[in-house]
């Protein structure tokens, strides 16, 4: 690569102590999973809004991530969503995606869009709906087995609205019944993610509120369920990297759920309102990364990276591209970071050094750098632009309107 912008870029890193070869060999590591509902129709909760060109089933929602994938390097398994993937051979669905590159990632259980489930799914108080949440739990460890799934990413809509609706602690009780049955079905090398939000649709109180209670849940169950953090379910003010931190000091961080927001709900592309909250959790993550605790660097090398967005007013497979391309800038910014130069200066007392040490990581300009990257590895070095100049968006225009929603 003879382009000047990048040997400056290579200069001006030497001189702070960062090998760009090293930076690239972390950039060939990262994977990014896409969800299959991003690439659907989707809307806000007064209106589905329908497009030209969204997949009509399972299988072409593969394939419009195996364009992401191809035009990136980034992205090569999708997860899925049941009922919403549901299909009648799911060994026919693992073998098309290999067939484009790609694998089947997480499986999702959907327990919210059931007219029994308006009260609760496994913290129902009837026994009766619980045992059917519970079913939906089994059948969807049975489709990771079927798929060669690894991860399960549970998220929970239950919770209450109004004080007395609800038993708060049997329901804690319940959501902890309901997960144990799950675990003990689990095969020796998958793994349960225990997802949290601190509200929405329930108002008044959320089983599964924050990290602690997702933490405590998954502690009671055993080594095999961790936590997912989902980066738009959090407080306004919540320190996202703090929590990061301490699930990687216990060994129970499991993967994101990447997406952001501005005031609430988490719909918004990962990194368009506040990047550098973005680069903060590379950062920890990576200095995790080089703690010398092998169980602390099994953690990090474990870390389930995945896009959690419904785009309902962009065009789905630019916008994600757009998602796991901001996610790739921000964890390259987070590569440039010298650890060792942070640590002397707080070690030292020198607050603003050891801040500044931080973010002047994050104000480089990474495009030289990325853009070398990518030709090395076979790829466009302008994935959106490539996309663009492409005929995939009028391709896929014949599917007409009304394709697979949720």
């Amino acid at each position: 690569m003879t382009d000047r912008a990048y040997v400056l870029f290579e200069e001006e890193q030497a001189a702070r102590g960062i090998k760009l070869n090293d930076v690239k060999a972390k950039l060939k590591g990262l994977r990014i999973e896409t969800p299959s509902w991003g690439y659907g129709d989707s809307g806000t909760r007064f209106k589905v809004f329908q497009k030209e060109g969204v997949p009509r089933n399972p299988f072409e929602k593969f394939e419009d991530a195996a364009q992401v994938h191809k035009l990136t390097g980034l992205a090569p398994s999708v997860a899925i969503h049941i009922p919403w993937d549901k299909v009648d051979d799911y060994g026919k669905l693992r073998s098309h995606a290999e067939g484009l590159g790609l694998t089947i990632g997480a499986i999702n259980p959907n327990l919210f869009q059931d007219d029994d489930y308006m009260l609760g799914s496994i913290t129902n108080a009837d026994a009766a709906i619980r045992r059917k949440a519970t079913d939906h739990l089994l059948e969807c460890v049975d489709i990771a087995k079927e798929t060669g799934s690894k991860d399960l990413s549970l998220w929970f809509a239950d919770g209450t609205n109004y004080p007395g609706q609800g038993n708060i602690r049997k329901r804690k009780a319940w959501m902890q019944e309901g997960l144990g049955e799950m675990y003990k079905a689990l095969a020796p090398d998958m793994r349960m993610l225990i997802e949290y939000k601190c509200f929405e649709p329930a108002f008044y109180h959320t089983d599964l509120a924050d990290w602690g209670m997702a933490y405590n849940a998954a502690l009671k169950l055993g080594p095999q369920a961790e936590v997912l953090v989902d980066t738009g379910h959090h407080l306004p003010g919540a320190n996202i990297e703090h929590i990061v931190a301490y699930l990687i000091d216990e060994k129970r961080l499991g993967g994101f759920h990447f997406n952001s927001r501005k005031y609430a709900d988490d719909d918004l592309i990962v990194g368009s309102v506040n990047p550098y909250e973005l680069f903060l959790i590379f950062y920890q993550i990576l200095s995790a990364a080089n703690d010398r605790d092998e169980a602390i660097q099994a953690c990090v090398d474990n870390i389930a990276y995945m896009i959690d967005q419904s785009h309902n007013i962009e065009a789905k497979v630019p916008a994600m591209l757009r998602s796991v391309l901001n996610v790739q800038t921000q964890f390259a910014k987070a590569l440039l970071v010298n650890h060792d130069e942070v640590e002397a200066a707080a070690n030292r007392g020198d607050v603003l050094g050891a801040e500044h040490a931080v973010r002047s990581a994050f104000e480089f300009d990474v495009n030289p750098l990325l853009r070398a990257y990518r030709e090395e590895q076979g790829l466009s070095v302008d994935p959106m632009g490539a996309y663009l100049a492409s005929s995939y968006g009028k391709d896929i225009a014949v599917r007409g309107k009304g394709g697979a929603s949720w």
